[in-house]
């Protein structure tokens, strides 16, 4: 929060007044997110797309186009876990087509399964937040939690995933952070 507020505003004991503030904060205490490393390796950016339990390898497919392939561009490799959907025939098919190398985590590996686990711990706190400040519909924040999860600082690699991957700051309403 110092960080993205330093960039507008400025006091004398700054850092200090924010650090207490967070510390009072009920809503903060109840939902407290660590800073760890997420998912993404380069630029620790990340997508939140609700999924629904009964999608096959072809929904997901078409999802991967659709919502990051349409952003992104194809990759020359992609890390995901050993979901039955990502080790299936079409999956690895579907990859191969695109020229993308497919990589699967080790089961249980820190490193990788951490990085992600950490992520999607971070999503959950933030979505429980607005469940808290919103009453529900957490669906209909899943964009604002994606934008305020892109645009905040990451202390791993020293800026935010939006900077790394436009190479500016994202313009922004101070009061979302």
């Amino acid at each position: 929060m110092y960080r993205n507020l330093r960039e507008v505003y400025w006091w004398n004991g700054m850092k200090k007044d924010i650090a207490e503030f967070v510390a009072k904060c009920p809503n903060c205490q109840q939902v407290k997110v660590e800073q760890k490393k997420p998912g993404d390796r380069m630029t620790k950016s990340a997508h939140f797309i609700p999924v629904k339990v009964s999608y096959s390898a072809e929904d997901y497919a078409k999802l991967y186009l659709r919502e990051m392939v349409r952003l992104h561009g194809v990759p020359l490799s992609i890390i995901s876990d050993r979901g039955t959907q990502f080790t299936s025939q079409f999956w690895k098919s579907f990859q191969k087509g695109l020229g993308t190398r497919v990589k699967h985590s080790t089961t249980f590996h820190p490193k990788i399964d951490g990085q992600v686990e950490h992520t999607i711990q971070t999503l959950e706190d933030m979505m429980r937040e607005c469940v808290i400040d919103f009453k529900g519909n957490w669906d209909v924040h899943l964009p604002l939690i994606e934008f305020v999860y892109n645009n905040s600082y990451h202390s791993s690699i020293g800026m935010v995933p939006f900077e790394v991957l436009y190479g500016r700051m994202c313009r922004s309403p101070i009061g979302w952070f």
